[in-house]
């Protein structure tokens, strides 16, 4: 998810600017914000939001469904590693997905969220 780590952000503002990509019911739990990035993990799903070109129009939303998750992991920040890592693997690739996090990001939620979407089916 592009060359910074994400920060984690409030939700509001994600369920505020994507409502329309939502279900019903469905809320943001966790929202993560690079540069121009955003990853947001909601009841059902991780969404990635990939902002391209120079203005910033084109922009690309990938969702992938927690069903689609095999198998996940988080790393957390060390002394000389400044951000911890979140790995997904996805059902029919080899190389998990793998998302840069802020050091002062809430892992133990994020396991948390993961858990409940991946494990729950």
């Amino acid at each position: 998810m592009g060359l910074f780590a994400a920060t984690e952000i409030g939700t509001s503002e994600i369920e505020k600017r994507y409502r329309a990509l939502l279900l019903d019911g469905e809320q943001v739990m966790a929202a993560f914000r690079t540069v121009r990035d955003i990853a947001f993990l909601t009841s059902e799903r991780l969404c990635l939001v990939n902002v391209q070109g120079l203005t910033g129009k084109k922009v690309a939303i990938q969702s992938i469904p927690f069903r689609s998750i095999t198998r996940f992991s988080l790393e957390t920040a060390g002394t000389f590693d400044l951000d911890a890592d979140m790995h997904l693997w996805l059902a029919g690739t080899h190389e998990p997905l793998e998302i840069k996090i802020g050091r002062g990001s809430n892992l133990t939620e994020i396991q948390r969220i993961l858990a409940k979407g991946v494990l729950r089916r």
